[in-house]
């Protein structure tokens, strides 16, 4: 399991000539990064003074931000997965018209799969960088950089995420689940860029 390595395990894992780890699993890990500091922030709120009306607000957010770093964690191995899931499909034997039939089903379907796992890390990821907003606008101010940083991580993980759905969607030959993904990751795409540029400019220092 990737996310069992220490840090220095898993950069050299992703540093070496295998494909995997790659941008997919960099994706989820900077959105598990985000997810963490969200939660930090939060935690550097609750019980402090001057913070007292914002405490279940924090509570809330930081056992929010843990579930959602627990679920990208996962989703590190996940997207490994996923990719020998089509290296494999695309390693069956072709040569009869029956197997051909079936490796070419197996490889789209492989790839659908594939696309669905980073959308899933952008989905989580937007849900974080929302949680962002809140912590950078309520947070413990001595921590507000910490929230602005978890905004720019959590921005990284979805803009990367959706990255590896659209080459992933570039191999797949069906045209109306390409374009409802497409015009799903264009929505959270642009929601993504407008919200980090509104919690920045929220951030004075």
């Amino acid at each position: 399991m990737l996310v069992d390595k220490s840090l220095g395990e898993f950069l050299d894992a992703t540093a070496s000539n295998n494909p995997v780890p790659g941008g997919g699993s960099i994706a989820a890990s900077s959105g598990a990064t985000a997810a963490a500091l969200v939660e930090m922030v939060a935690n550097l709120t609750i019980g402090k003074k001057n913070y007292e009306d914002v405490m279940d607000e924090m509570t809330d957010i930081s056992k929010k931000a843990h579930d959602l770093r627990e679920q990208l964690l996962k989703y590190v191995d996940i997207d490994s997965e996923a990719f020998n899931k089509v290296m494999n499909a695309y390693r069956l034997p072709k040569d009869t018209e029956e197997q051909k039939v079936v490796r070419k089903m197996t490889i789209q379907n492989a790839m659908k799969y594939a696309a669905s796992v980073p959308l899933e890390v952008a989905k989580k990821s937007f849900s974080i960088i929302q949680l962002s907003e809140k912590v950078v606008e309520k947070g413990n101010k001595n921590a507000v950089t910490d929230g602005a940083v978890s905004a720019m991580m959590a921005r990284t993980a979805v803009l990367s995420a959706i990255y590896n759905v659209r080459i992933n969607l570039s191999s797949i030959k069906d045209n109306a689940y390409v374009e409802k993904i497409d015009n799903e990751v264009n929505k959270i795409q642009s929601n993504t860029i407008d919200l980090e540029k509104q919690i920045l400019d929220k951030v004075k220092l």
